[in-house]
């Protein structure tokens, strides 16, 4: 254990909590033993394209609990061993075979060593200094561990593939998970979280060892691949480190905006009514809403007319690919990219502008995504964040509204905020979250270089649309 300051948060403990029992052997969760009988996961194309970004980095804010100090921390350690349990392959390490005829294989190995478990306090810093402004402060990136570090370096650094940090705060806790990308995706990062505080949560099936009662579904570890798909897969490259580009970080900042219920509805009816007539499908409201955003970021970033510029959108595919359930374990997910002039979105309107949108993700086709897997390993090709934000001219949303982000009470009561950290921070990023209004409401985190965002900030017709902080 270990301590530390950075920026009003001091760091207490850190420890690596392993899961609560030895996993279960290969068992058909789609763990090999090898030959040191440690199970393997081989990682698919969708988990290796996301090898070279930042870690999944999301939290809750949870009010004052009723303990704190050891007591909290050793009661929230125990019920994340329990969940860990379930999750196994989370507490394993990520390592890389160079194979001497020019190519590497990258898998996950479940050796059980361990997810970090930090504790760190920050008594300076209350609940209102993170909700009270749409500005994000900057504090809030000393919530998690393992800050820009990529989901290679895991890998070459046998660093931990999860890492949960908890925060006391003067009024409140702030729970910040960190999760590598290549491991699991959104839907993967809050299956966990909802996993873990239904286990904490009093009365819960998590004081018993029988975790079958849980009202979240269990996990599916087993890896899908294409049926012509090699496994492991073996990449063109000498080296893991050919692979990784580190993405020069530009200054920016974030805002918080969130659509209430009725603001969400409006945008949606007004984008359908534009498009009556034109559109052979509806728009649905976080289409609406994007396009909203979009508009403005246009304006506030004073884009020629003639300016090309681009919004990439995650397409789940759990639901959309056949054999992927809902709780797969691991990235199923594609982007589709909707492309205008900077001209176009100003004078089309809001109706046109979604619309591009929702045929972004209505061109995602089983064939062709098939098509695009069995490319990939021949001719594989990474995801950076350099080139979604495009020097400040693009956009693009990772994460859902869908997520359950207010259903993770721990037992105290429900969290009043969701914050992200400094993973994946680049000009235009916009994180999509369920807004705290049950029902329809919607946030958007978004990330702008700082005098776009302060002209976002001071855009009239935007923020018509935006609940202001209390």
């Amino acid at each position: 254990m270990e301590g530390g300051t950075d920026g009003g948060v001091q760091v207490v403990s850190r420890r690596m909590v392993r899961p609560f029992t030895s996993p279960p052997m290969a068992n058909g969760n789609g763990c090999h033993p090898a030959k040191e009988e440690v199970e393997v996961i081989h990682l698919t194309p969708w988990d290796l394209r996301l090898i070279s970004i930042d870690y999944i980095q999301k939290g809750i804010l949870l009010p004052k609990p009723p303990v704190s100090g050891v007591s909290l921390v050793n009661a929230l350690e125990s019920s994340f061993a329990r969940a860990l349990r379930l999750f196994y392959p989370f507490a394993g390490r990520l390592a890389s075979e160079e194979r001497g005829d020019g190519t590497v294989s990258v898998f996950l190995r479940c050796t059980g060593e361990g997810a970090e478990f930090v504790h760190a306090v920050a008594p300076g810093v209350a609940v209102a200094d993170i909700v009270s402004s749409l500005y994000t402060p900057s504090v809030v990136w000393k919530f998690y561990s393992m800050a820009l570090v990529l989901g290679a370096d895991a890998a070459t650094e046998s660093l931990p593939v999860l890492a949960v940090q908890v925060t006391e705060l003067a009024d409140g806790v702030f729970v910040g998970m960190t999760l590598n990308h290549s491991v699991g995706d959104g839907t993967a990062f809050w299956h966990f979280f909802n996993t873990w505080s239904e286990i904490h949560r009093p009365g819960g099936v998590g004081i018993t060892d029988d975790l079958r009662g849980l009202s979240t579904p269990l996990p599916v570890l087993q890896r899908w691949f294409l049926e012509t798909c090699p496994v492991p897969i073996l990449m063109p490259f000498r080296k893991l480190e050919h692979i990784v580009r580190r993405f020069e970080r530009t200054t920016v900042q974030e805002c918080f905006f969130t659509f209430s219920v009725a603001s969400v509805r409006k945008l949606k009816a007004r984008a359908n009514d534009e498009m009556a007539g034109t559109a052979t499908a509806a728009i649905s409201s976080l289409q609406a809403v994007l396009a909203h955003l979009w508009r403005a970021v246009c304006r506030a970033r004073r884009l020629p007319p003639e300016q090309g510029t681009f919004y990439s959108v995650v397409v789940g595919c759990r639901g959309r690919v056949n054999g992927i359930p809902p709780g797969y374990v691991g990235n199923a997910m594609v982007f589709g990219k909707a492309e205008a002039t900077a001209g176009e979105i100003e004078e089309k309107g809001l109706g046109w502008t979604a619309w591009l949108l929702n045929r972004a993700v209505a061109s995602f086709d089983e064939a062709t995504m098939r098509q695009s897997l069995e490319r990939w390993v021949r001719e594989p090709d990474f995801t950076y964040m350099s080139n979604l934000s495009s020097a400040g001219t693009a956009l693009v949303t990772g994460s859902s509204p869908r997520f359950d982000v207010f259903g993770n009470d721990f037992g105290w009561g429900k969290p009043v905020a969701v914050r992200s950290g400094a993973g994946n921070k680049a000009d235009g990023k916009a994180t999509v979250f369920e807004g705290p209004e049950r029902g329809g409401s919607m946030s958007l985190e978004v990330c702008m270089a700082p005098d776009a965002l302060a002209r976002l900030v001071a855009d009239e017709e935007f923020m018509n649309a935006v609940s202001l902080p209390a």
